[in-house]
């Protein structure tokens, strides 16, 4: 996957390009991830960051795409660029859907591995998107 330069499209017109030239075995998964998050939130607005799609709620970023799996692909949810300091000894989110997977105290991750994965957790994907949100801001 080639890093990709940004334009001087606006931030939806950037991903849409960004997303035509995208080579990636699981471009279909992705593009419905894509829009399961734009549909969970009407405030996400997307760019790309760390060379995926990455959305944003009130210009801060929340959950943002790590493409660099082989046969998977992840969604990064965390409290924007800089990890700020806190005193949180454990996550900070009651997961109850069971969907995030816990790399630090402030920061989870999804893990997709195809479209019948995409589909099974849809409705949990959309629960904790807005809990996420609910959490951080």
């Amino acid at each position: 996957m080639a890093a990709f330069k940004k334009s001087k499209n606006s931030n939806p017109e950037q991903v849409s390009e960004y997303m035509s030239n995208l080579e990636h075995p699981l471009k279909r998964e992705i593009e419905e991830v894509r829009n399961i998050i734009l549909s969970a939130n009407n405030q996400f607005t997307e760019h790309i960051k760390w060379n995926a799609p990455s959305f944003q709620y009130k210009n801060e970023d929340r959950v943002t795409f790590n493409l660099h799996g082989k046969g998977f692909f992840r969604l990064i949810f965390h409290c924007g660029a800089k990890v700020k300091e806190n005193n949180v000894k454990e996550s900070f989110l009651n997961d109850s859907t069971s969907l995030l997977e816990w790399v630090s105290n402030d920061r989870a991750i999804v893990k997709f591995s195809d479209m019948n994965d995409v589909k099974e957790k849809k409705d949990k994907l959309v629960e904790v998107i807005n809990k996420w949100i609910e959490v951080t801001f």
